[in-house]
């Protein structure tokens, strides 16, 4: 059920802080750079993972199922290659970002697909850190997140052309929350994501707070369904959400400017735009040493966000599910991911595919 808080009670933070309980997920970090221990994780699988493709009885791989449709598509596609290339069995852990990264820490969930390094860095940081989760490397490097609103909101004249936080404040009634006309309102998703506390931390740092409630719409499928509906209608709608998925390939959204990232001022202060994403691919150490082929695969798994975007498309227009969506993308780009895994690898799983 979606749920509507007023950003100007503080009893709002200890609300979420009771759902948030690792509070070092959110604020993505302390202010220290991910470079070295990215490379340091990243060099360490390189060095340990050693392929091999026997074909003795394997075990399971648990992929933690993150609730948005990129996600479950990636996952789609490593397990298809990992069970009909390689012979693993595979399980799926559904849920939301910081239960499932606790998850990957203790061992309970084997593979994430999508780390979005920036916004939980200090929880990334400390967990590579003290070895119980290896990097190993980028899924894809194009990906946005920020805060969006209409395009003809900006073409009907409501909002400037360059439209950034500092106008937002002057036109909240156009926001008008209908619970609460003395406030506009802000859109968010799933409680259990990073980017929900940064965007409460944002709201307060801009003072938006004063001027807007937000609204928790409870998952990523209800926070979609709020900007479609009020985009088929043509009304204003004003929130948070990314890039890539389907549905920003067929809306027409502005992105909200505003200050630039500043890394040093980020763990203290959010009153500024999200820092520019790495979207990771992480395992729980053990893994190295369990399943050194399937990581020597997810070592070289990279995708691009236009072939994402593509397969999300296919998958809505063609009412299959992020399976089908995942058979499409492997029939499709057989030339990218065939790059991935040995020969005889890739001759299995293309004789699985449909």
């Amino acid at each position: 059920m979606a749920r509507k808080h007023k950003m100007g009670i503080k009893v709002l933070m200890v609300a979420l802080g009771a759902v948030l309980i690792l509070s070092s997920f959110i604020g993505c970090g302390d202010g220290a750079t991910t470079t070295t221990a990215t490379t340091t994780a990243t060099t360490t699988a390189t060095t340990t993972a050693t392929p091999t493709t026997t074909t003795q009885e394997k075990g399971t791989l648990v992929f933690a199922d993150l609730l948005w449709d990129s996600a479950l598509f990636h996952n789609r596609v490593a397990a298809f290659i990992l069970e009909h290339g390689y012979g693993y069995d595979i399980d799926y852990i559904p849920g939301g970002t910081i239960p499932l990264f606790v998850g990957l820490v203790a061992g309970d969930i084997d593979i994430t697909m999508e780390i979005w390094v920036e916004n939980q860095l200090k929880a990334y940081l400390d967990a590579v850190g003290a070895g119980q989760v290896v990097d190993l490397g980028m899924n894809f490097p194009d990906s946005t997140q920020g805060w969006f609103v209409p395009t003809y909101m900006i073409e009907n004249g409501d909002l400037p052309e360059g439209v950034s936080v500092s106008d937002l404040a002057d036109n909240w009634e156009l926001f008008k929350d209908p619970e609460d006309p003395t406030k506009g309102v802000f859109y968010v998703g799933d409680p259990t994501w990073e980017c929900t506390g940064i965007d409460m931390e944002k709201m307060e740092a801009y003072g938006l707070d004063e001027y807007y409630n937000l609204f928790i719409t409870g998952s990523g499928d209800t926070l979609a369904a709020s900007m479609v509906a009020a985009y088929e209608k043509g009304e204003s709608w004003f929130g948070y959400y990314w890039k890539p998925t389907f549905l920003m390939g067929q809306l027409d959204m502005t992105q909200v400017e505003e200050p630039p990232y500043d890394e040093e001022a980020w763990p203290t202060n959010k009153g500024m735009a999200y820092p520019a994403d790495r979207i990771n691919i992480c395992v729980n150490a053990s893994l190295l040493d369990r399943a050194p082929d399937a990581v020597a695969f997810l070592q070289k798994y990279e995708t691009m966000a236009v072939m994402i975007a593509r397969a999300l498309v296919y998958m809505e227009e063609n009412d299959v599910d992020h399976e089908g969506a995942a058979i499409w993308f492997l029939q499709e780009y057989e030339s990218v991911w065939t790059e991935w895994v040995p020969a005889d690898i890739a001759s299995k799983v293309k004789d699985a595919l449909p």
